[in-house]
């Protein structure tokens, strides 16, 4: 046993969060919302407001600022609307936009809004030291106990189990179940000894500062614009207005090639941007705080996500580099689940019958899976760009490592392994992005080639060989219910929402037209076909995620009707940039 527990001066409560970032307060929030029995502790070793990188977020948040209450607060914070990104990647030099939402549509809108319309597609990004004062100030409203700046100095344990944290005024916490959400530097899980490893040989660095009256690249509607994300010889750099003065502007690079500049983190960091002819126009007229930070190891994860009594959750269990914006996304989305988990655990504690392995594990494992295949689209996306000139040795050892062949139709379905079914219990997703979208970047990436496996096979057959049929969480209105699905390896087929429907269509019929007109049977006829987000065109995408991940067989039958899939191309969602280029105006409308 390591440590001993002091019975004079002991705090007891049900859930003991050690970190009151995104992911401490997101589990604290949820778990005070839907048992508000609970007493709930969040430990905060730091004073807020505060300084915190990671800026950017993707649409998935907004759903559950929703669900948590505090969607209101978040949006009367006045936080840029972030549409999407501007990119310059890849071989071609040409920028291009990545949108949630058309930019036209978002011109008409009135802000504040309600989380409703198109709202639900776009997100924020967010000055940290203000929207984590929100979030962990909502959690304390909705009945969780927070105490900042005390810093737990140990953990007392016995085998796998944490038996207290003693902390930094002398008092000891003793809980029902520990949560680490304290991201990189894993308080727990260090002392715990759970071991991480690097899932790639994509280590970067990342050097960054904020500026005060840089110009936004582009203005749309109130206070929407686009994140800008510029590659380079040596690595990329982003540039994120957080408010209507400030932004946040990224130097990543590999941490080997650092080690060769022979620089210091300030000058390397001034190099680059002053190198970028785009956002040296932006900063033209802006002021840099002059307090330039460092981080490392982007990537990595932890070989196990819980024990006996704890948990790991957020960056604690696994980070992914930052080129695809997830990091938010997965501690939002880990801590909400966890938070269910933690709820069903704490009522299901008096019953010797209850399946308590399934919970944790289910947790544990879906966390871990995000954060690998986030780190996977990520070795593919380095390896693509054509623009790291200095790194082409690199890029190409990850390419290889990544066994990725570069043409357009090994990528994807490299891309598409693993599991797009994995990301959403519902619609076919990776990286929080749907399945054209990730298709059009594809084109974008791999010189405007690629297509739709349906567009060359007809007939389909559901394949379940060597499958095997479990029961997965879904996480629903508070609570946790079980649904089957089969698993296959490391894929996953939920029996749930659009899966679930396809399914049942190939059990009745194997010709795509004779799919199709079911389809638009069990959906309410062609008007369900119209809109970006139909659900025959989910349908559609569900049925193609399942042929990339071999749940379906796909031939073709000469004889019999195709279906025509429009290829990737430019639309409201992927395209060209169309803005003013400040580099070569000077000014930006």
């Amino acid at each position: 046993m390591v440590g001993r527990v002091d019975t004079g001066n002991v705090h007891e409560c049900d859930v003991a969060i050690i970190g009151g970032g995104p992911a401490g307060s997101t589990t604290a929030a949820f778990l005070a919302k839907y048992r508000p029995e609970s007493k709930v502790l969040v430990l905060e070793k730091e004073k807020f407001p505060r300084d915190h990188v990671g800026e950017s977020q993707l649409p998935a948040i907004s759903g559950i600022i929703h669900e948590m209450g505090c969607w209101d607060e978040i949006e009367n914070a006045g936080f840029p609307l972030k549409i999407g990104a501007t990119y310059r990647w890849g071989k071609n030099p040409e920028l291009w936009n990545f949108d949630f939402a058309p930019p036209s549509e978002v011109e008409k809108l009135a802000r504040p809004t309600a989380y409703e319309g198109l709202r639900r597609q776009t997100a924020f990004q967010v000055d940290r030291a203000i929207y984590d004062e929100i979030l962990l100030h909502h959690a304390e409203k909705l009945g969780a106990q927070v105490r900042q700046e005390t810093q737990v100095v140990e953990v007392m344990r016995d085998g796998d189990r944490v038996e207290g944290l003693k902390l930094s005024d002398g008092s000891t916490v003793v809980a029902r179940y520990y949560i680490d959400a304290t991201g990189h530097i894993g308080t727990l899980r260090k002392a715990m000894g759970v071991e991480t490893r690097p899932e790639t040989k994509l280590q970067n660095v990342a050097f960054w500062d904020y500026w005060e009256n840089a110009d936004w690249a582009i203005e749309v509607g109130s206070g929407g614009t686009r994140v800008q994300v510029m590659s380079q010889a040596a690595g990329w750099i982003w540039f994120i207005p957080l408010g209507p003065t400030r932004t946040s502007i990224g130097y990543v690079l590999p941490s080997e090639h650092y080690k060769t500049l022979g620089l210091s983190v300030e000058d390397c960091y001034h190099q680059a941007i002053k190198s970028d002819d785009r956002i040296s126009a932006l900063i033209k007229n802006a002021t840099p705080r002059g307090m330039v930070e460092a981080t490392k190891d982007w990537s990595f994860t932890a070989n196990r996500g819980h024990g006996e009594n704890w948990f790991l959750v957020g960056e604690s269990i696994g980070f992914a580099d930052p080129i695809l914006a997830a990091g938010m996304t997965l501690a939002h989305t880990g801590a909400r689940e966890l938070a269910y988990t933690l709820s069903e655990l704490l009522d299901s504690s008096e019953d010797e019958n209850a399946d308590t392995t399934w919970l944790k594990e289910s947790v544990s494992e879906s966390q871990m899976r995000r954060v690998k295949q986030h780190i996977r689209f990520a070795d593919f996306w380095y390896a693509s760009n054509g623009q790291f000139t200095d790194l082409q040795d690199h890029c190409a050892e990850i390419a290889k490592e990544a066994g990725i062949k570069m043409s357009p139709e090994a990528a994807w379905r490299w891309l598409a392994q693993g599991g797009f079914t994995n990301e959403s219990s519902s619609a076919p997703a990776l990286g929080t992005c749907d399945l054209p979208s990730l298709k059009q970047v594809l084109w974008v990436l791999t010189d405007k080639k690629g297509d739709w496996d349906l567009n060359h096979k007809n007939v389909l057959k559901l394949n379940l060989r060597n499958a095997e049929r479990k029961l997965m969480p879904v996480y629903d209105k508070g609570k946790i219910k079980r649904e089957d699905c089969w698993v296959r390896g490391q894929n996953r087929l939920p029996m749930v929402g659009m899966f679930k429907v396809v399914v049942e269509v190939l059990e009745q019929e194997s010709r795509i037209d004779r799919i199709h007109k079911l389809l638009i049977e069990y959906f309410g006829g062609p008007n369900s076909t119209k809109s970006h987000q139909s659900p025959i065109k989910i349908a559609i995408q569900a049925i193609e995620a399942l042929i990339n991940e071999g749940w379906i067989t796909a031939k073709i039958d000469k004889k019999a009707p195709k279906m025509t899939v429009a290829r990737p191309a430019e639309n409201d969602y992927v395209h060209i940039n169309r803005d003013k280029d400040p580099a070569a105006t000077g000014t930006e409308e």
